[in-house]
């Protein structure tokens, strides 16, 4: 696929994980390039498809080309009524004109970094209880420690209600894992049983804390502090790069509030809406929430 890198978000990993069906290129008469990652669905009840990039931040290969003009590209040819692109959370970006959306944090250790006086009692006490945190390649953890990754992320998962989307298979997981830019925190309660469990990946010179959960019987320890603020912020360092936290589910939530509190760096999520076919947009969409994208597949009831 031409798109790959050593990038994680446009690794063959990533793109085998999620199903990655084609690559978008985009070409100018100078030879110079953009090859966007791309899932093209079928639109149920229609003879027409659309696209979407994989989850995370791909963005696109930048072979010489970058902020390509929206106007600039027909759009018809594609055999897509409509594309959505996630871009990078620190650019450059594959178009002008992205939609800026959440607001998602960064630690960056090259920079002052202040954490809540509650947050660095918690860290204190369950490492004064025996809570003992490690770090390391994904692809050299034992069984034990990727299964009990996938427990507690599937626990945190039931316990926040979260879309059937999140719910990843283990194949996901098993090309997760494999990847060489992945990284595997996990932080045991004194009995040895894994109370907390992060995955990071490196992608456009960012470590991505992309994945993570706590098991539900140590939730009022806060061990995910010790995962994230300890070891994935230790790895950061380790590796001279800012750790990305992410942002809240929607603006203004507790979620973002906490990870604001965290954070000495922000920047913003970044996406693309191409409407390629007007008039079969505008027929599939009628009477739907124009709020979303594509405003055909906006969830209803």
């Amino acid at each position: 696929m031409s798109t790959l890198s050593e990038d994680y978000f446009r690794s063959p990993h990533h793109l085998r994980a999620e199903g990655t069906t084609h690559t978008l290129l985009i070409e100018d008469a100078a030879g110079r390039a953009l090859r966007v990652p791309l899932i093209v669905r079928p639109i149920e009840g229609t003879p027409y498809h659309d696209a979407i990039s994989p989850y995370g931040f791909p963005g696109g290969r930048l072979d010489g080309l970058r902020e390509v003009s929206r106007d600039a590209v027909d759009w018809t040819d594609t055999g897509l009524v409509s594309l959505f692109v996630r871009d990078r959370v620190t650019g450059p970006r594959c178009f002008t004109g992205a939609t800026k959306r959440n607001e998602v944090f960064f630690i960056d250790s090259q920079r002052p970094v202040v954490f809540q006086a509650e947050a660095r009692r918690q860290m204190r006490r369950n490492t004064r209880l025996g809570f003992v945190s490690t770090c390391g390649p994904a692809r050299e953890a034992s069984r034990e420690e990727r299964e009990g990754f996938k427990e507690v992320y599937r626990q945190t998962m039931v316990r926040d209600r979260a879309h059937a989307r999140y719910f990843f298979s283990d194949a996901y997981f098993e090309d997760l894992f494999s990847s060489p830019v992945a990284w595997l925190a996990t932080t045991r309660a004194p009995d040895g049983v894994i109370a907390s469990s992060g995955v990071a990946v490196v992608s456009d010179g960012v470590l991505h804390h992309y994945l993570g959960g706590t098991a539900d019987v140590y939730l009022p320890r806060s061990p995910a502090k010790n995962t994230v603020f300890e070891s994935l912020l230790g790895l950061s360092k380790q590796l001279g790069l800012p750790l990305h936290l992410g942002g809240g589910v929607r603006p203004g939530d507790g979620l973002e509030r906490f990870k604001r509190s965290f954070g000495n760096a922000s920047s913003h999520l970044y996406t693309h809406e191409f409407i390629c076919e007007p008039s079969v947009y505008a027929r599939l969409s009628a009477g739907r929430d124009t709020g979303f994208f594509p405003a055909y597949r906006a969830p209803q009831g």
